[in-house]
């Protein structure tokens, strides 16, 4: 793999400096990390022989199979004092297979083939290893590489189950190509069924997908498909890195889901946890060889201390191979488009952003307060990623603002291909439980939603699965709440705060989706206003699944009002599919009338106009363009189909005079209806 590493004029700052003038103080900074980046890559590509073959380190570690179906089993634990195989194969003999010491912490063991030529250990054997401590306690250990972990309903742990299919699934569609304009839905697998349980791979694959394609949405984002033992943690403690989560399926019904999807024309990305691991000593890497520092920081360091659990060491050159040949794995195995990295925060800096407030000062992002270590590795996930596989996508999930989060490496910064506006969700929260909707700040709204960093992509939302875990509530349901049990039948007459409530859900999600960013999310049942809170079995709700699930049956209901909200989001999809205003530039906001509730901007020439006023509509209402001409309405909010009350004629023509307005030359009188009646 080629490297332009070893360039001199790299990084290239020209573009950083010219968009962020702020920056021209730190560009010593700039240079100093990415020579740190360039020399990490180079120390990999000199020892290994390439990056390409370090980073696939997933062939050479756990259980390998030659062709000859001899098994070779490769470990990392540099503090063992031995280790040893068990498990269904020597009747969990806890000695009689033991492991030889190599270089560097590493352990090696050959298994010849049966008698019969088939593998000493075959497909859905469990398994075990055995780890000698330097103190002399056995212990019983998954080894990291392992593939596929299962656990009985009567367990308390995980098991390392070898996953060797007599034939390995293959995949029959490409990857589609990158979308230019990235429409994501947020999915859980096992929340993805009205019924009270864990749904499935295949039931994701037969009744999810199809309606994700119906909505308009072209990329999916999975969460918790790696594997955690505490389904609770929303997939954000994971235990196995390796290991689809068994408790939906097998990997080949992962598999399946990735192939439906590329058939169906939709990228698929994974929520990535590299930030953190499960404290779990039996089924996770904690305490995998008997020492703290095994793949974490050791000491206090390693711990985080509002999550319990485990930080990895970046530094490390065996911490590094393992990560990044997850990405691989991802990548190369299931097929994945990209990844959303989780808690990019919590990566970046010593503290971890805990009990820290960003401010935007630019000192809170350079200092002994980085930690250079995981940005460093962050460059070389984006690095290796971007390089061999061109369309891959890469999404930081960061609340810091870090500047060049999302530039290229060459250009001064991280890598990734999108932020996600954390701040939006936030906003639209705050406003809907402290303020009435007749007392917006639009001004402040607006600025919120526009307030991003020149020359780096992001992805917006109005709410995300944060939004809808228990302690909150969706959007639908802080503006309609109760009612909602009641009052959501179409053959009745709206309800004032049911109307109210419709009218804002819509408005919301499109001036969220039209002003916020280059990309947009969705988490799964909120676009048609999924009622209630989300919350995992666990001891304090009696293990209830109730709301664990998604209610998708209320869509099937066609005189329940959640059809209209379904049909809003689909068409208000489709329509940016057509005219692609998320892969234009920033919006012009030519109107922002806080006493008029209006906002008027333009974006990819098309027009959109916004009435949040809870009594005033307004017959003609002058608006400003760039451009001369007619124009049509494309999207309508009124319309009846969206549960709307039908106010504006849809087949309207509108033609500009040459009236300066608001500092466009052209301009045209509209009629904009109230939002509500």
């Amino acid at each position: 793999m080629s490297d332009s590493s070893t360039d001199e004029s790299l990084p290239d700052l020209s573009a950083f400096l010219q968009t962020d003038s702020y920056i021209r103080h730190y560009e010593g900074e700039l240079r100093r990390r990415y020579k740190r980046f360039a020399e990490r890559l180079a120390q990999l590509e000199e020892a290994e022989g390439a990056f390409d073959y370090f980073t696939l380190s997933y062939r050479s570690f756990g259980i390998q199979r030659r062709s000859d179906n001899g098994l070779v089993l490769r470990e990392w634990a540099p503090g063992a004092e031995a280790v040893f195989l068990t498990g269904d194969f020597n009747s969990w003999e806890k000695q009689s297979h033991p492991f030889t010491q190599k270089e560097y912490g590493k352990w090696e063991l050959y298994l010849s083939p049966k008698v019969d030529k088939s593998p000493a250990i075959k497909h859905l054997t469990k398994l075990k290893l055995v780890v000698l401590t330097k103190t002399g306690e056995y212990l019983f250990r998954i080894s990291p590489w392992a593939k596929y972990v299962t656990k009985t309903l009567d367990a308390i742990t995980y098991d390392w189950t070898h996953w060797d299919p007599p034939q390995p699934y293959q995949f029959q569609h490409p990857r589609p190509p990158r979308p230019s304009s990235l429409r994501i839905y947020e999915a859980h697998v096992g929340i993805s069924s009205p019924e009270e349980k864990i749904a499935s791979y295949r039931n994701f694959t037969r009744d999810v997908l199809p309606r994700i394609k119906d909505l308009g949405y072209n990329c999916v984002q999975l969460m918790a498909i790696m594997e955690h033992a505490y389904y609770a943690s929303f997939g954000y403690q994971v235990t196995n890195f390796f290991a689809a989560s068994s408790r939906f399926g097998t990997p080949d019904d992962l598999k399946h889901l990735v192939d439906t999807a590329h058939s169906m024309g939709i990228t698929v990305l994974l929520d990535m946890v590299h930030s953190h691991a499960s404290s779990n000593t039996e089924d996770g890497l904690n305490y995998f060889d008997g020492t703290d520092s095994c793949f974490f920081h050791g000491g206090s360091r390693g711990n985080h201390s509002l999550w319990g659990s485990r930080l990895f060491n970046y530094s490390s050159w065996e911490v590094v191979r393992f990560l990044l040949s997850n990405l691989r794995w991802w990548m190369e195995e299931y097929h994945f488009d990209g990844f959303r990295f989780d808690a990019v925060t919590s990566m970046l800096y010593h503290h971890h952003g805990i009990g820290t407030s960003f401010s935007g000062n630019y000192s809170e992002y350079f200092g002994i307060h980085v930690d250079e270590d995981a940005l460093v590795y962050l460059m070389l996930a984006n690095h290796i990623l971007h390089k061999l596989y061109p369309q891959c996508i890469t999404v930081a999930e960061d609340v810091s603002g870090m500047p060049g989060l999302c530039r290229s490496i060459e250009e001064g910064g991280l890598g990734f291909d999108y932020r996600l506006t954390m701040a939006v969700p936030d906003k639209w929260i705050q406003v809907l439980k402290e303020v009435r909707d007749e007392d917006w700040d639009l001004k402040n709204i607006v600025q919120t939603l526009t307030n991003r960093r020149r020359g780096e992509a992001s992805i917006t939302y109005a709410e995300s699965h944060d939004q809808a875990l228990v302690g909150d509530k969706s959007l639908a349901f802080w503006l309609m709440d109760k009612e909602m049990y009641t009052n959501m039948s179409a053959l009745t007459a709206m309800t004032p705060v049911i109307d109210r409530g419709i009218q804002l859900h819509k408005l919301i999600r499109l001036l969220t989706h039209s002003l916020g960013g280059e990309g947009y999310l969705n988490f799964m049942g909120n676009e048609f206003g999924h009622p209630e809170w989300l919350d995992f079995p666990r001891k304090g709700n009696n293990e209830s699944y109730h709301y664990a699930r998604r209610q998708f049956n209320l869509v099937d209901i066609e005189h329940l009002r959640y059809r209209q909200l379904y049909a809003f989001d689909r068409d208000m999809n489709l329509t940016e599919d057509k005219y692609g205003w998320l892969a234009a530039g920033q919006a012009a906001v030519t109107t922002l009338n806080q006493a008029d509730k209006v906002i008027v901007f333009e974006r990819s020439n098309l027009l959109f106009i916004f009435n949040f006023h809870p009594c005033n509509s307004y017959i003609d209402y002058r608006v400003a363009v760039e451009h001369a001409g007619k124009y049509k309405i494309k999207l309508n909010s009124d319309e009846l189909q969206y549960g709307g009350h039908g106010r504006l004629v849809q087949d309207t023509e509108f033609f500009t005079e040459p009236m300066p307005f608001n500092g466009r030359a052209q301009s045209f009188l509209v009629p904009v209806t109230r939002l509500s009646e």
